[in-house]
């Protein structure tokens, strides 16, 4: 997603992306000179795995809309930042529910940013933890 199409959607002019809405992305709260981020989502049963938890990769997906948009709110006009690198830590087991991702821009640089974020369940509990690497490039 570029800047332009981030605020759109912020804005509320331009729908989420598809994978935004699976998720049941809610932006919270977003501070670009902070380089901070607030979301929430939504995790329902189509989520679970075998062992009746949230699967792995769906929290995954939540952590990098987490980190990502948190770095895309700093760009300049004509940019965007896709992952590089994402690792994630599993901290407890998550189940459906509303899940709250708090993220951040560690670092960036003109060409790398590095990110960090967490998600909470409905407790309060770290249910997951990330870090990941971006590349800022022109449209």
């Amino acid at each position: 997603m570029d800047t332009a199409s981030f605020w759109d959607v912020v804005e509320g002019r331009a729908e989420p992306p598809p994978v935004a809405r699976l998720l049941g992305f809610r932006l919270m709260h977003v501070d670009p000179q902070a380089m901070t981020i607030e979301t929430g989502f939504t995790a329902t049963k189509a989520f679970l795995n075998p062992a009746g938890h949230i699967q792995g990769g769906m929290l995954a997906a939540m952590l990098d809309d987490t980190m990502g948009p948190a770095l895309v709110a700093t760009l300049d006009a004509g940019q965007w930042a896709p992952t590089t690198d994402l690792h994630v830590q599993f901290h407890r087991p998550a189940l459906p529910g509303p899940i709250k991702g708090h993220g951040r821009v560690v670092r960036r640089g003109g060409s790398v940013a590095f990110l960090a974020g967490e998600l909470l369940d409905a407790e309060g509990r770290t249910v997951a933890t990330a870090v990941a690497t971006a590349s800022i490039r022109a449209s």
